[in-house]
C-alpha cells in the first residue's frame, strides 16, 4: 500500500514538515514570510508548505514573553508615569486579542509576542489611546488612571458614571478570601470622566486627603441608559467641529446606532461612541500628563 501523501497542513503539521516551531510558523504566516492560507482557514496546501524556506522561517523569528513585552512599552510610555500604571503581562494578552500583537505561544492571558513587533507598537505615537482603547482596568488600576483615590473612584461606580465591561475570577487563596469576582472598567470610559463630567472640581477630588469624605457624595447619579448627547454635545466634548463627528459616524463600525432623535440629528448615549472616536489625532482626550497621541 503506498504512502498516503498530505495535500493540506495545518500550522502544527506545517512546522513539523518543515522542522520549524509552530511559533516560527505562525510568526512566517503572520508577516507574510509565507503566503496566506489557501486551503481553508488556518489550512496551507502541499505546495505552499512545501515552497517555503525552512531557514529564513526559523531566521525570522524572535520571542519575547509578556512581561518583557510589557516592560518594552512601559518604557515607550515616558517616565514619569504620573496618571497610568506600567503596563501588565496581562495587558499583552488584551494587545494580541484586539489584534495589535501576534501571539505565539504560552499562556492566553500572558503570551509569547514578537520582539520586532513589539518594538513597533511602542514606536507608535498613539500607543497610550491604544492603551485606553483595548486594555480594561481593575477599580485600582481605574483608580490610578483618574488620579484619585480608590473611595473617589468607588463613588463614581455608584454614580453609575462607569460601568464594568466584564468581570474576571481571579483566587487570591484560601489566606486572602479564596476566590473572587473583580469587575473591569474600559479604561478610555475612565480617562474621559472629567471631560464628561465637567460640573466637578476633579483637581480638588485629585487634592483630597486620605481618610476624608469623597467630595463626589452628592452628585447626580447618571440617568438610565445613560445620558442622551446630540453630536453638537459630543464635538464638544472632544474638542473637534461637528462635522468630525458625523465622520466618525460613516467610517467606523463600532460607531452606535442612535439612542434617539432623527437621522440628521441623532443622540447618542455617551459613552458609547468613545470606540471611533478615539483614534483621531485632534481630539483632546486627557492621556494624562506624560504624553499625546497628536503633535
Amino acid at each position: 500500500m503506498g504512502r498516503v501523501v498530505r495535500e493540506s497542513y495545518g500550522e502544527i503539521e506545517a512546522a513539523v514538515r518543515l522542522q520549524v516551531s509552530v511559533a516560527a510558523w505562525r510568526w512566517a504566516a503572520a508577516s507574510g514570510l509565507v503566503p496566506p492560507a489557501d486551503a481553508g482557514p488556518g489550512v496551507w496546501s502541499r505546495a505552499v508548505v512545501e515552497a517555503a524556506d525552512a531557514e529564513a522561517v526559523r531566521a525570522a523569528l524572535w520571542v519575547v514573553d509578556a512581561w518583557e513585552a510589557a516592560d518594552r512599552l512601559t518604557r515607550a510610555l515616558g517616565q514619569p508615569l504620573v496618571w497610568r500604571q506600567g503596563v501588565t503581562a496581562s495587558a499583552v494578552g488584551h494587545l494580541v486579542q484586539a489584534g495589535l500583537l501576534v501571539g505565539l505561544g504560552g499562556d492566553r492571558d500572558t503570551p509569547d509576542v514578537h520582539g520586532d513587533q513589539v518594538a513597533a507598537l511602542a514606536r507608535r505615537r498613539d500607543l497610550p489611546a491604544l492603551l485606553d482603547r483595548h486594555v480594561p482596568l481593575g477599580a485600582g488600576q481605574a483608580a490610578r488612571r483618574l488620579g484619585v483615590r480608590r473611595t473617589d473612584f468607588d463613588a463614581v461606580v455608584r454614580l453609575g458614571w462607569v460601568e464594568p465591561v466584564f468581570t474576571v475570577d481571579v483566587d487570591y487563596g484560601k489566606s486572602r478570601g479564596g476566590a473572587t469576582t473583580v469587575p473591569l472598567y474600559r479604561a478610555l470610559d475612565v480617562a474621559l470622566l472629567p471631560v464628561v463630567h465637567p460640573e466637578v472640581d476633579w483637581r480638588a477630588v485629585r487634592a483630597a486627603r486620605p481618610g476624608t469624605r469623597s467630595l463626589l457624595t452628592g452628585q447626580a447619579p447618571a440617568a438610565p441608559g445613560g445620558a442622551r448627547l446630540p453630536l453638537a454635545e459630543v464635538a464638544r466634548i472632544c474638542g473637534v467641529r461637528r462635522a468630525a463627528v458625523a465622520t466618525w459616524r460613516r467610517r467606523h463600525a463600532d460607531f452606535p446606532a442612535p439612542a434617539a432623535g432623527t437621522d440628521p440629528h441623532p443622540d447618542l448615549t455617551g459613552p458609547r461612541w468613545w470606540p471611533g472616536s478615539s483614534t483621531t489625532t485632534r481630539s483632546r482626550f486627557p492621556w494624562g500628563p506624560t504624553r499625546r497621541p497628536w503633535p
